[in-house]
């Protein structure tokens, strides 16, 4: 048995202040020498870098749209090799797919029996927000809210009408009261905040935060708040979450196969630059644990692709880097040659962008690799954002046909133009989404897929064993 210290960070909507209160939290209990572990709910990397950041580990995802209960509990008890797990959910508390708010945080926190942290923007609100945690605490009483933060507080009369409030009408402690910031210290962009790999002093940021949280929080309070959560169980008896799991009962085993690694069998490239940061750590565990080994390149500096069996390009910024990847031509010509030769290439989003014939960004067309006959342009607002069901239709390098795969799309580039190629076909339908083109994605040429899909490992088991066997039959061929 091991209590798994640990605390869901939820709020009572999107930007309420989740992603400040957890990279303070992380960083000032890492600052008193404990190890702490992050988690994300909800699809998202630019958050999870910033949380893996703060605290020095990888930051893995507990979201419950790509996993069923039984993976969400063996990643998390895999993972948990800390002092505490702090995870962080994504918008409102309860907010998920549907009335009865499937998918959604509150969700998550009830299977995982952990205590919640209740952060509130007391924005122009004094006595009405110990009506907005009333109802939060209220509304499922399965949902073990432990304590509320107080965000974006005026000053100190403030404070005092909202803590008493609070703690008098919902018998709960506030835990912490944080003063309205500064502008520009957590810049935004596109969904979320600047990737920490972007932003130009990322141990500031943090150590502002870190600052932060030591003043205006209780940590010892805190703390022991997630000492208290209920003891998980080394086999534990669940019901399936997923409706076609209903009927199920599966035991978790907390010692599963998961953990285990095969001996590297082939050599996967990775590309991790300055232009494709976007990969969930656990996508690059299970390609490891399937015999993979990684070769980290670098896109933008690289002179040419280097000698492996297969290649993943993940999402990313490719426009705010598209004039060094243009004046890269001899990488992305030894990735066409590569590719026209039969090399495996699983790239998403991004990775698409890449593939494709041109990025246009600010009225300027900037060459790609040129696989593809995409041609891309910016634009000012989101062209696709949310999840993704997708359904495999047709023969392609990695998934068996009929499978449906639980994803991800967010994108600010549109599908202007689609030029001329034989041997070009979509793999994938839409059955959530928008995709690449009318309800269609997994674009396809030789042994290469790209799709405007992100997908989680552990939710498609089918994508790691499909890549390694796809490698070794390249490995085999040469």
């Amino acid at each position: 048995m091991n209590n798994y210290p640990r605390l869901v960070i939820a709020g009572v909507r999107g930007g309420s202040g989740k992603t400040t209160l957890s990279l303070g939290l992380i960083a000032a209990l890492r600052s008193k020498g404990l190890k702490v572990i992050p988690f994300k709910k909800g699809p998202d990397y630019i958050d999870a870098g910033w949380l893996s950041a703060a605290a020095k580990n990888p930051c893995y995802n507990l979201d419950p749209f790509f996993l069923s209960r039984q993976k969400i509990m063996e990643s998390f008890a895999m993972h948990f090799t800390g002092d505490i797990a702090v995870i962080e959910g994504n918008r409102g508390l309860y907010d998920g797919m549907d009335v009865e708010g499937s998918y959604s945080t509150a969700e998550l926190a009830k299977f995982l029996h952990s205590p919640v942290i209740l952060i509130v923007d007391c924005t122009k609100m004094t006595r009405t927000a110990a009506a907005v945690v009333l109802g939060c605490a209220n509304l499922d009483r399965d949902v073990n809210i432990k304590g509320v933060v107080l965000n974006q507080v005026s000053g100190s009369r403030h404070e005092s009408v909202v803590r008493q409030s609070i703690e008098r009408y919902c018998s709960l402690p506030v835990l912490g009261s944080i003063p309205r910031l500064k502008s520009g210290e957590m810049p935004e962009r596109h969904m979320g905040l600047t990737p920490y790999q972007e932003h130009p002093d990322t141990v500031k940021a943090i150590v502002t935060v870190e600052d932060i949280a030591k003043k205006y929080l209780d940590l010892d309070a805190i703390f022991d708040i997630a000492r208290s959560a209920e003891p998980l169980n080394n086999r534990h008896e669940v019901i399936g979450y997923r409706q076609e799991e209903k009927a199920e009962r599966a035991e978790i085993n907390f010692l599963s196969p998961i953990a285990h690694s095969l001996s590297p069998v082939v050599k996967i490239g990775v590309i991790r630059d300055s232009a494709f940061q976007f990969y969930y750590p656990e996508n690059l565990e299970e390609l490891e644990r399937n015999g993979a080994e990684l070769v980290e390149i670098n896109a933008v500096e690289g002179e040419r692709l280097p000698d492996v069996d297969g290649l993943y390009i993940g999402g990313g910024f490719p426009e705010t880097n598209a004039i060094k990847l243009a004046e890269n031509a001899g990488f992305r010509e030894s990735v066409r040659k590569a590719v026209e030769s039969g090399l495996p290439v699983y790239a998403e989003c991004g990775g698409l962008m890449f593939l494709g014939d041109s990025i246009t960004v600010g009225g300027k067309a900037y060459p790609m690799v040129g696989i593809f006959p995409l041609v891309f342009e910016m634009k000012e607002k989101p062209q696709a954002h949310g999840y993704t069901i997708v359904e495999v239709k047709k023969d392609n390098p990695f998934y068996p046909v009929g499978t449906v795969l639980h994803g991800h799309e967010f994108h600010y580039s549109a599908l202007v133009e689609v030029r001329e190629k034989t041997g070009i076909y979509m793999a994938f339908g839409m059955k959530r989404g928008q995709g690449i083109k009318d309800k269609a994605d997994g674009i396809c040429y030789k042994n290469t897929l790209a799709t405007y899909t992100h997908i989680h490992a552990l939710g498609a088991p089918e994508w790691a064993a499909g890549f390694i066997k796809k490698a070794e039959e390249f490995k085999e061929k040469r």
